[in-house]
């Protein structure tokens, strides 16, 4: 903080920093503990609180109260010491001995802090600089399930594929870059630098540093993911409206990370006259998924199943899911069939329409994993309430009988 601080102010209210304070993750934690025992016990904290599962102040994340802040969360020293990645999933990160941090400046200042090397682990130019964010950020279950698949779907997408040139790097998209100093000393040229929010998709829920900063950047990243358009035209019942969702630019699958729990619908009202004529996809902001009777709706995400082919949100029982999320882009040539990779919907309405209205919404985690686990008495109750349900403003389009039939955007 002293060396760098404004990235140690963006690092601060960072889901990283957040990681070993985050109460859903505490709450899993705990449950998985209890109903596994010593089975799996470091199967979250080599996450969620590398550091300190490495130096051995825990081996479960049961004392992660106990243990000093700097131990907690996905630290400074943790990404900026690794010096190499030993696998695809589940934290294979090798931490260099050398006492050297390393980042993406090719010729770092010598200072009496720590010494300073390149990476090009760390360089968000290089292509393989997203092994290192990938390795933590897909997630395969002690039965082999592979329950979160960000770097996977990220390598199967056009911006992975070096022969197309439209390559873009996790840190491309989520650690922005500006010219400024790389620290505080007073010598210190103008570099490259990136910011250390780090934004996806979940937010802290409980008093946190900068939680303003960090749900303003959630809402301003999913504005610019997806590309929608609503096309009202004469149907078999009355009125058609076709509805196209395109991931265009996001460098993986929508939505993405912890598919078990994440959950993304589309929403479709139509009027006539003032009065409504059909709905699909309404959600209020505090129901839960489940409680939603609607069977036609588009609804994007994860649902995983245990050895029994039960319903789980038990991660470390999952052994299969089935999926439904839009794919990454795969190639940027209209002339390839893969080009039209967009999810495609129509609803038939009964009769004429005079105003139709669409959006897509998406919950970092849905209720009905919170409810279960405020039932258990792993999580507090007020937690509930602190759950963010974000609209897409780029997907919100609204058609009126004045245009005609026509598509909108």
């Amino acid at each position: 903080a002293g060396c760098h601080p404004n990235h140690y102010k963006e690092w601060s209210g960072s889901m990283h920093a957040y990681a070993s304070d985050d109460p859903i993750f505490r709450a899993l934690n705990a449950k998985m503990l209890r109903e596994t025992g010593d089975l799996h016990p470091n199967f979250c904290v080599q996450c969620h609180a590398p550091v300190a599962l490495r130096q051995n102040v825990t081996k479960d994340g049961s004392n992660l109260d106990q243990i000093a802040a700097h131990m907690k969360g996905v630290t400074c020293y943790f990404c900026h010491s690794a010096e190499a990645v030993e696998g695809t999933h589940n934290n294979p990160i090798r931490l260099a001995t050398d006492l050297t941090l390393r980042g993406g400046i090719p010729d770092p200042m010598a200072n009496s802090a720590h010494r300073a090397g390149y990476s090009a682990l760390h360089d968000r130019e290089q292509l393989g600089s997203a092994s290192m964010c990938g390795s933590c950020h897909d997630i395969v279950s002690p039965h082999n399930a592979h329950i979160e698949r960000t770097f996977a779907e990220w390598q199967a997408s056009l911006f992975a594929n070096p022969t197309l040139g439209k390559q873009l790097t996790c840190g491309k998209c989520h650690m922005e870059s500006r010219t400024d100093k790389a620290t505080s000393l007073a010598n210190a040229p103008d570099r490259r630098v990136h910011n250390h929010t780090m934004v996806g998709v979940d937010v802290a829920l409980t008093s946190f540093p900068e939680t303003d900063v960090q749900r303003a950047a959630v809402q301003s990243l999913l504005n610019q993911t997806l590309v929608t358009k609503l096309c009202v035209k004469p149907g078999r019942m009355g009125t058609d409206l076709e509805v196209t969702l395109d991931n265009a630019f996001a460098g993986h699958g929508w939505p993405s990370g912890s598919m078990p729990d994440r959950r993304a619908w589309l929403e479709v009202i139509a009027e006539k006259e003032g009065t409504e004529v059909f709905a699909v996809g309404r959600v209020g902001d505090g129901q839960a998924i489940k409680d939603v009777a609607d069977t036609t709706w588009v609804l994007l995400g994860d649902f995983d199943y245990d050895k029994n082919n039960a319903l789980t949100h038990k991660f470390w029982a999952i052994e299969r899911y089935e999926s439904s999320q839009i794919a990454a882009s795969v190639t940027n040539n209209p002339q390839d069939p893969a080009f039209y990779h967009a999810l495609h919907h129509t609803y038939s309405v009964t009769g004429t329409i005079t105003k139709a209205h669409m959006r897509v919404r998406i919950r970092p985690v849905d209720f009905d994993l919170v409810d279960d686990l405020i039932s258990s008495g792993d999580l507090a109750s007020e937690i509930r309430a602190k759950i963010p349900t974000y609209t897409l403003q780029s997907s919100e389009l609204e058609w009126t009988s004045d245009k005609g039939y026509t598509c909108i955007p």
